[in-house]
């Protein structure tokens, strides 16, 4: 398996547990950059093999040593659940060397018809994960997604505590942003949102982010407060991790953050713009209740984009219908 984006990877996970939970005796090697190994720590039977993007497995003979160490590992079948050229191009070798293959289906007629402009179907699409089941389903390997089983709290380092404080507060993460300006909940209304979570000094907000200038916008806004807390930039990925696991809810955009804090069991809030839990990326295991999303009868072309990358004239202003109060009552529904 080869995957991209950071969501994309994280919403493997949970599939990938229901897995060796359902198939103990059957082994997995999952196929990623070296990025996203921590996201499989822990789990039973599961390898993970590492693609060198960069230099080994560069370029069309890089895929080719790619199937061949892979192979090596006397690999049964192959499961290419992200679709794109290079995993299509290293699951049709396997095919042709006589191994079985099976590959998602992204639905992309179906998200075309949800996020046209004019003759809109407006329905729910399947998720990810029950496109991931079905690649297993098709090898063979039928899965029950309804029982899931998450990972334990992972124990906080003492760099992390020193951060965030030792006392048994109520864990909030905040992660504003996201890859594209459409899926981003306004910064003065997000101001709003953590000002009246703050006021409870028994809620302490993390805010997660990355990046030199999304760092600077965190720290003025935790500045004011002493229960606001910007870790961007702070702390190691891994540990990153660690900490999400921890959280009491999530508050995420349409964004790889909520998919992390879902495959933790973690109670996720999203907020979302020109995109629609509809197409298929609802969080693993939460409920559409807490997928607070754009007025459509303001903004009836919504949603505009499956991925939030289309600009539509006028739209700017969709994720204002969404109020702070209502994204506050949301979380402390959860807590």
């Amino acid at each position: 398996m080869r995957l991209s984006a950071m969501g994309d990877v994280a919403m493997t996970v949970p599939v990938l547990r229901a897995f060796v939970k359902q198939y103990p005796t059957v082994k997995l090697t999952v196929i990623s950059r070296p990025f996203f190994k921590p996201f499989f720590d822990g789990i039973p039977n599961l390898d993970f093999f590492a693609f060198d993007e960069k230099e080994r497995h560069k370029g069309f003979f890089g895929l080719l040593r790619l199937f061949k160490d892979v192979k090596n590992l006397k690999i049964d079948a192959f499961a290419d659940l992200h679709n794109v050229l290079r995993s299509k191009v290293v699951s049709l070798l396997f095919a042709l060397s006589g191994k079985k293959r099976a590959v998602v289906d992204k639905g992309r007629e179906g998200k075309k018809e949800l996020t046209r402009a004019e003759n809109k179907i407006f329905k729910q699409l399947p998720s990810m994960f029950e496109r991931h089941a079905k690649v297993f389903e098709e090898l063979g390997f039928p899965l029950d997604l309804s029982n899931p089983l998450f990972p334990e709290k992972a124990k906080l380092s003492t760099e992390i505590l020193e951060i965030i404080g030792n006392e048994n507060s109520k864990l909030i993460g905040i992660a504003p942003f996201a890859q594209y300006n459409s899926k981003v909940y306004p910064l003065d209304l997000m101001k709003d949102v953590i000002a009246k979570l703050a006021e409870n000094p028994s809620n302490k907000i993390l805010l997660f982010g990355g990046g030199k200038k999304e760092i600077e916008i965190l720290d003025s806004i935790s500045e004011p407060y002493e229960n606001v807390i910007n870790m961007a930039g702070k702390i190691k990925f891994q540990q990153e991790l660690q900490l999400i696991s921890n959280l009491d809810v999530m508050l995420s955009m349409d964004s790889g953050n909520a998919h992390i804090a879902a495959m933790f069991g973690v109670k996720v809030v999203t907020l979302w713009g020109a995109t629609h839990p509809y197409a298929g990326f609802l969080p693993f295991n939460q409920s559409l209740e807490n997928a607070l999303t754009s007025d459509r009868n303001q903004y009836p072309k919504l949603p505009t984009s499956v991925y939030g990358n289309k600009i539509v004239e006028g739209y700017a202003d969709a994720m204002r219908t969404i109020s702070p109060e209502k994204i506050v009552n949301s979380i402390q529904s959860q807590l």
